[in-house]
């Protein structure tokens, strides 16, 4: 098997397109890590929202049934995405980067815009809500992708190589700030630096930027009053539970209340106006205590055999933009989920992340589904090698 020098590592790929083997047919593990973490999300979205959704809504299953909807709507998408050949994307990717940061911007007018909790983060669309930093996400992976396939050459040179897709990645980034949505961007900015590793970037140039945008988010932290009382929650979490550090001691209570096996399905006590957000961004919290360590470890297994799938699936791709684009959709599942994870059991600070598949959340649904449909097909390798890789 021939090898390409990269800078950083050498490839195990061959960089010319072969002939085409026979349709195979798509990666049935995936589709049922995917398919059994989205059922396990709406079982544990109506487990801590209930309560919460009859108490503001008078209706029990406000919650479950729009992410049912959301649901359904993500699985049409994901089997369209399964079904088209992931070359298209490639040739939609700079039409789709200007329509993002198209999107990014509109969100951030204020008649148009919907702002909640202090973030202006939506556009409404009749009677639905979406969410463009998301959007923006895959978006951004599809750019990447395509970009490295095309100047993969040229990635160990940082003004011709690097710089150009570090000021688009920036554009973004920045508008996505101003959201504000740090959570958003550092995922992007983990995503984006995996996948120019892999590219052959040269670990000088990566190690340079990496130095100078820890700076940049300490400051970011630090002249932010809500972001500084999350860090200082973060390194003591205990000296003001009532308060800052609410979210975290209660998410730590869950844990701990649920032991090996947890207090039963349904029977959680964190949920009830305690733990906040336990049906978004702490979900994970609320399983660890309703099924305990095992029922947490479960879904953690779960993710972890999703990227080695996911990885699996993009190795054996017969072009480099089938390559890069499923390392980037499973780094990009992979990230928010291993962040969601330490966030809840106060490894990192608190961050608005959703765990892929479980949290509630339309956009972050859709979206993940979407991406799980360019991986199947990926794996399908439906004839996307008769384009030459350039």
């Amino acid at each position: 098997m021939s090898q390409r020098s990269a800078g950083t590592l050498a490839l195990p790929w061959s960089t010319v397109s072969p002939r085409a083997p026979k349709r195979v047919g798509m990666d049935h593990i995936l589709l049922f890590v995917t398919i059994t973490l989205a059922l396990v999300g709406l079982v544990m979205v109506f487990s801590a929202s209930a309560v919460v959704a009859g108490n503001r809504f008078h209706d029990s299953w406000y919650y479950l049934k729009r992410q049912l909807a959301w649901l359904t709507f993500g699985l049409v998408l994901l089997h369209a995405a399964s079904s088209v050949d992931y070359i298209w994307w490639k040739r939609l990717a700079f039409p789709l980067l200007g329509l993002i940061i198209a999107l990014l911007v509109v969100v951030l007018i204020p008649s148009i815009g919907v702002a909640a909790n202090g973030a202006r983060r939506w556009l409404r669309l009749g009677p639905i809500s979406i969410q463009p930093a998301e959007m923006a996400k895959l978006i951004a992976v599809i750019y990447l992708a395509a970009y490295l396939a095309k100047k993969e050459d040229r990635l160990q040179h940082f003004s011709t190589g690097l710089l150009p897709v570090l000021l688009v990645i920036g554009v973004i980034s920045g508008l996505v700030l101003l959201e504000p949505d740090l959570g958003t961007v550092v995922v992007l900015g983990l995503v984006t630096g995996g996948l120019l590793f892999v590219g052959g970037a040269r670990l000088s140039h990566l190690a340079t930027l990496a130095l100078s945008v820890v700076p940049i988010g300490f400051a970011l932290v630090l002249t932010s009053s809500y972001r500084r009382q999350r860090f200082m929650a973060f390194l003591e979490p205990w000296r003001d539970a009532s308060d800052t550090g609410f979210q975290i001691t209660q998410s730590f209570l869950a844990f701990g209340s649920g032991g090996l096996f947890g207090v039963g399905l349904g029977e959680g006590k964190q949920k009830l106006f305690f733990l906040p957000e336990a049906h978004t961004d702490f979900v994970l919290a609320l399983v660890g205590e309703e099924l305990g360590f095992v029922g947490a470890g479960v879904i953690v297994l779960f993710f972890s055999l999703f990227v080695i799938r996911g990885f699996l699936i993009s190795t054996r791709a017969r072009v480099p933009f089938g390559r890069y684009l499923g390392i980037g959709i499973t780094m990009l599942i992979g990230i928010q989920a291993l962040i969601n994870a330490c966030v809840v059991t106060g490894l990192l600070p608190t961050k608005g992340l959703t765990l892929p598949f479980v949290s509630y959340g339309g956009s972050s649904l859709v979206i993940s589904l979407t991406g799980v449909g360019i991986l199947l097909n990926i794996s399908r390798d439906r004839q996307a090698g008769r384009e030459e890789a350039r």
